[in-house]
């Protein structure tokens, strides 16, 4: 038995055609799972009967359990997932007036450790397969607040571009006409900085949103909140992500989580002004979230605002990110932590 979420329109259209099929059923069979959500391949009533007999046989739907569902009082809703192996996931669903954001994992656990995160804190387990981040996508989408399901952001446990061949193969469906339609530009992943991915991934010619980790604007900093950092530094990180705008003509964005004594100062501010100076990017800007496990803290309100004002005042693009789901514990694998250790 096979997750039939693992084929591509093409690649369904030829195993199709192998069992003598008409290959436009694949279409159809993309718009009952992909579309209307349809999770039995028996209410897929315009399938002849014995085709939906053979899929029953070869493939399978749903493979996620959802052990535990939350929502904030701002709308933000977590779910914790259960996957085929006992391990466990979380996905989230992000509203705002505008659109309606679903954040996935990538990978069970993470190899990465940043200091500021709770997603490597249990280490890493395995990589998620392409059928089971689009289970995510697809347990959201009918989940959404009876609204669209809009954006997709690659931000949820894991490292994206450490798992690259299925987040890819993952992006181009989501992207498809014949399952989410979700536009390129609304698809967004997130890395710490891997870079020969980043290069790699350049030469794909996906039109979707880049958002680098930096966090630091100098090795020593960087290095103690991100060990990835020892193996990719900050000068060479950002020689990529420069041949990465240039390549693409695409804005990039660089995330950098403020933490109370550590990169919140207005030296850091300078520091980073530096480096990003003449880039075509943005800064997000992310008060970390209180996590009691790595006793990292957020600073003081003044004091985000003050680093925010002087990069605006060097001329870099800046938003400040709200704080969302603080509530229900939403930042990465917190929910997981929790789970697993009790």
């Amino acid at each position: 038995m096979k997750d039939i979420k693992d084929l591509d329109l093409k690649e369904l259209e030829e195993i199709l055609t192998g069992w003598g099929e008409r290959p436009f059923h694949a279409r159809q069979i993309f718009a009952w799972v992909y579309k209307k959500g349809v999770t039995d391949f028996d209410v897929m009533s315009d399938l002849p009967s014995d085709l939906r007999l053979r899929l029953k046989g070869n493939f399978y739907i749903l493979s996620l359990n959802l052990i535990k569902r939350i929502k904030s009082y701002d709308g933000t809703e977590k779910f914790l997932f259960e996957l085929k192996d006992n391990n466990s996931i979380e996905a989230v669903i992000i509203p705002t007036e505008k659109r309606i954001t679903g954040c996935i994992s990538t990978q069970v656990g993470c190899k990465f450790a940043c200091r500021f995160c709770a997603s490597g804190m249990l280490g890493f387990k395995r990589n998620l397969t392409n059928p089971e981040m689009l289970e995510e996508v697809l347990y959201l989408k009918n989940n959404s607040l009876g609204k669209k399901l809009t954006h997709i952001v690659f931000m949820g446990i894991g490292e994206p571009l450490d798992n690259y061949d299925n987040v890819v193969k993952a992006i181009r469906i989501i992207n498809s006409p014949h399952t989410f339609n979700i536009g390129a530009r609304r698809i967004t992943i997130s890395t710490s900085g891997i870079i020969p991915a980043i290069k790699k991934l350049s030469g794909e010619g996906l039109q979707i949103e880049l958002s680098v980790s930096l966090h630091a604007a100098d090795d020593n900093i960087r290095s103690r909140l991100m060990p990835v950092n020892k193996i990719y530094p900050l000068k060479d990180l950002i020689t990529a992500c420069r041949e990465y705008i240039s390549k693409t003509n695409r804005q990039l964005t660089f995330e950098y989580v403020l933490i109370k004594d550590i990169n919140s100062g207005l030296q850091n501010a300078l520091k980073l002004s530096k480096i990003l100076m003449s880039l075509n990017c943005k800064v997000n800007l992310i008060p970390c979230n209180i996590i009691k496990e790595l006793k990292a803290q957020p600073p003081e309100k003044s004091e985000i605002l003050l680093f925010r004002d002087y990069l605006l005042k060097s001329g870099i693009n800046v938003t400040l990110r709200r704080p969302r789901g603080e509530d229900i514990e939403a930042a990465c694998g917190q929910l997981r932590l929790h789970y697993e250790k009790e």
